[in-house]
């Protein structure tokens, strides 16, 4: 486990006020080469005057000879230098293995249903939910996925969601969907007669994307959910649905997971989309982090794009719903139903959980749907910026952060 003391990515930030004059900041900046201090970033605040700040942020801390010799030679050469304290944020995972500490911050119940639940009042339903629910909270980062032994009822109830959607993803499916299902099919057990091992669909999913599964015992708080996707890592559910309604259910479970998002992680736009809000809720105000969260609905899950000039579905709320597909794709919706993937608009769309969606927003493309969720998170007023390096699997950012718990 790491911590931001032992954090190899240190940093700290200057508040540097220079002269309005030509070559100001090139002198400024002079010192930082002279001494081998790396930048990081640099932002300008006009001030009201003859003078500018810059905020520099640096790699080093107080004490760092090199950092000491350079804040020394901008003293005698600025206006004025101050160190500022780090920037206090959110708290947020930097390395993989800290997930651990958020996996189980679940907002339902796990196995201890709600009472609206369909299988609130079936005493066999919950204990074995309650067992599945020990399986996720069990697991720790570098353990094999868990397996789960499903029961004949299970495997039943898995089969008849399978067969059910299986016409209408062949009618209203992206294609990109359809390629990965087909591999999912012949590598990994999908079919209508077994509900597929968990640890094998992360494994392919991370051959071909680099997208990761991991358990999770129920539905995550937005945050944290969120913040994993920066991982390229996604929290999923392994029970299954009540038996009585094969085709619906009001959470996540495992139908939903692999017949609705598994597929779609195996398309890099589409896992390069997911990890750009990730990477933006790292250490976002929880006003940005309901943005985003609305974003994600209308997007990882119930987005939808045109092919050939027709509806197709790429969302997973659509993709694992008999439902929202036939509601969404058939055609049949008045036009104020279908509104443009605009990320700026969709994270003003208030949206229902657990009814039909009232309206859908429309990509051109995966690669149109990523490049306007990109856009929109570099507009965000963000504390700092972030990259996700795989080899390491940390986060880098790009200036010196304390994160509050």
């Amino acid at each position: 486990m790491t911590s931001d003391s032992d954090n190899v990515e240190r940093r700290i930030t200057l508040l540097i006020e220079l002269e309005d004059r030509p070559g100001a900041l090139e002198s400024a900046l002079r010192p930082f080469a002279r001494h081998g201090v790396n930048l990081t970033h640099i932002e300008s605040r006009p001030r009201q005057g003859r003078t500018f700040d810059f905020h520099v942020d640096c790699e080093g801390r107080r004490g760092d000879p090199a950092v000491d010799r350079t804040i020394a030679e901008l003293s005698r050469t600025t206006v004025h230098v101050m160190v500022l304290d780090d920037k206090e944020v959110p708290w947020f995972p930097r390395h993989i293995a800290e997930l651990d500490l958020v996996a189980n911050n679940t907002l339902d119940a796990g196995g201890a249903l709600q009472a609206d639940h369909p299988g609130f009042s079936d005493s066999s339903y919950r204990r074995r939910r309650a067992e599945i629910d020990r399986l996720a909270r069990r697991h720790r980062h570098g353990e094999a996925f868990p397996a789960v032994d499903y029961n004949t009822r299970e495997a039943q109830t898995w089969g008849h969601v399978y067969r059910r959607l299986a016409s209408l993803r062949r009618q209203y499916a992206c294609s990109a969907y359809l390629a990965a299902f087909r591999a999912l099919e012949a590598h990994c057990g999908f079919g209508p007669d077994a509900v597929p091992e968990g640890r094998d669909v992360s494994a392919f999913l991370e051959a071909r994307t680099g997208f990761v599964l991991r358990p999770a015992p129920g539905l995550l708080r937005p945050r944290d959910f969120l913040n994993a996707l920066a991982f390229r890592v996604f929290f999923a559910t392994q029970y299954v649905r009540h038996h009585t309604v094969p085709f619906y259910t009001p959470e996540p479970d495992v139908c939903h997971e692999l017949l609705g998002h598994a597929p779609m992680f195996a398309d890099h736009a589409f896992a390069d989309l997911s990890q750009e809000i990730g990477l933006a809720s790292l250490g976002a105000s929880d006003e940005d982090i309901e943005r985003l969260g609305r974003c994600y609905w209308y997007s990882v899950e119930f987005g939808l794009l045109r092919e050939g000039g027709r509806l197709k579905a790429y969302g997973a709320g659509v993709l694992s719903s008999v439902g929202e597909l036939e509601r969404a794709c058939a055609g049949d919706l008045p036009d104020e139903s279908l509104k443009p993937w605009d990320p700026e608009s969709a994270a003003r769309e208030p949206y229902p959980i657990t009814e039909l969606q009232p309206c859908y927003l429309v990509a051109d493309s995966l690669q149109d749907a990523k490049a306007r969720m990109r856009n929109f998170c570099e507009s965000l007023s963000r504390p700092f910026h972030a990259r996700y390096n795989a080899a390491a699997q940390r986060i880098w950012v790009d200036r010196a952060v304390r994160r509050r718990h």
